[in-house]
């Protein structure tokens, strides 16, 4: 059947996956997984791959709050209340491209974002942040770790980040989406970030009820933290001076490099640039395409990031199974024994998917093409797309999802395809706000000038 992929459009070939289905599951009442033959044209590859992944975040969400639980197992029901923080940021912003794309209907799309606000308004916060991890049902702290058991601003920076997106495209005038945007307001105003400087020159990441400070992590260096600071300036009742962001964030060691790897100079961050999910969480929403400040140009630091990362995996120098050009990627996922952050200097032998797709702006045509070559993989497809990781070298393949990974590919792609979510954050106050408080350059700040999609590839 999957042969029939490369004479029928797009639309064609997933209605006819859908019903068949749809006519395995009533005979079988096993859940069937459509996969997209990888050789049909790209659009309609990257809807069915965009369309099966946000399935874990509207048919695998936790069901009384709605929010995004932390994992999947790639088969049988979850039975945990763990939810995810930052990734019910990334599954607030799935559902808004999926109403966008008409996979949901928008009525739904506001009775589900409704059961979110309803849960996180009554979840535990300190000082407007949330923790890392939920309880979906009682709303309390499940710790991290034994000290991380408190407030973590990051995972509270791209929760805000889906839920900003979510208040500019639910902008109908009727009761229900004004009532919305309301509610996003509250929990926006809420957090109160120059709290966390500490009266310090940075922002720090955790407090906690039980060990106050102890953690003592700076938001400092170049990694995933960006849209925190654009965030914590942008505040209006709570806001950060600025020059926090220039001498806390920009001025640790791990953040300027200018040295070369694989060819290519690589302008912030640690050598080799670090796991992928750097140039992908803030990215999600601030649109990186001519964003400059006084030390960097972002949309080459994530380019370049993107382009060290794919030729280590190519030129693959620990001779690892399974590396190439249709198999490369390397970012924090689940490996054969626990989740790590993998990276050039931190390679053991583990691709995850999220890697490559969510860097579908950056490489369009190396991010396809290892598309296409997971597609080829029969043990990487699932219910809700593409597996965590594998590792060919230990004969391994996950058996989870994470939110924190399924939901960039997910967004990047649809900024790739339509540039929907950047559209929507960058029109908001809070990122013109922020991102003009800390002395950025962008075209949406002029909006006549405003940057469109990236076309197709």
């Amino acid at each position: 059947m999957l042969e029939m992929g490369c004479q029928l459009s797009a639309a064609a070939l997933w209605r006819t996956l859908i019903e068949h289905a749809v006519m395995q599951r009533s005979q079988s009442r096993t859940v069937v997984n459509p996969r997209p033959h990888p050789d049909i044209e790209p659009d309609g590859l990257l809807e069915a791959v965009q369309r099966q992944t946000f399935r874990f975040f509207w048919e695998g969400a936790h069901q009384a709050s709605g929010c995004a639980r932390d994992r999947q197992k790639t088969t049988g029901d979850p039975n945990n209340d763990l939810v995810a923080v930052g990734g019910t940021g990334f599954g607030v912003m799935a559902i808004v491209v999926a109403v966008e794309r008409g996979w949901v209907d928008r009525t739904a799309a506001v009775q589900r974002l409704d059961r979110i606000l309803s849960f996180l308004e009554r979840a535990e916060r300190h000082h407007g942040a949330f923790p890392h991890f939920l309880n979906a049902v009682t709303g309390a702290v499940v710790p991290l770790t034994r000290r991380d058991d408190g407030a973590d601003l990051v995972e509270t920076a791209l929760l805000l980040q889906g839920l900003i997106c979510a208040r500019e495209y639910f902008d109908q005038p009727g009761e229900a989406e004004a009532t919305l945007r309301s509610r996003i307001e509250g929990l926006w105003a809420g957090v109160d970030w120059a709290w966390f400087t500490r009266g310090e020159r940075h922002l720090t990441w955790h407090w906690s009820p039980n060990h106050s400070w102890d953690m003592d992590l700076r938001i400092a260096g170049w990694n995933e933290c960006l849209i925190a600071y654009v965030l914590a300036a942008a505040s209006e009742r709570h806001p950060i001076d600025p020059d926090i962001y220039h001498e806390g964030f920009a001025t640790a060691l791990s953040f300027r490099n200018g040295r070369t790897f694989h060819g290519v100079e690589l302008p912030l961050g640690v050598d080799y640039g670090g796991p992928l999910f750097f140039a992908h969480y803030s990215f999600c929403g601030i649109d990186p395409r001519g964003l400059r400040d006084r030390h960097a140009d972002y949309w080459e630091q994530n380019l370049r990031h993107a382009r060290i990362n794919h030729a280590h995996c190519v030129a693959n120098p620990h001779g690892f199974a399974g590396y190439g050009e249709d198999s490369w990627g390397l970012t924090a996922a689940h490996g054969p024994s626990r989740y790590r952050a993998f990276c050039p200097v931190n390679d053991a032998g583990v691709i995850a998917p999220t890697a490559a797709l969510s860097s579908l702006p950056y490489l369009p045509q190396e991010s396809m093409r290892a598309l296409r070559g997971f597609l080829r993989r029969p043990r990487l497809w699932g219910r809700f797309g593409f597996v965590d990781a594998f590792s060919d070298q230990d004969n391994w393949y996950a058996r989870t999802y994470l939110a924190v990974n399924q939901g960039p590919i997910v967004a990047m792609m649809e900024n790739y395809r339509s540039g929907l979510l950047w559209k929507l954050f960058m029109r908001s106050r809070e990122a013109r706000t922020g991102l003009t408080r800390l002395g950025f350059e962008s075209p949406w700040l002029d909006e006549q000038s405003a940057p469109k999609a990236l076309g197709q590839a």
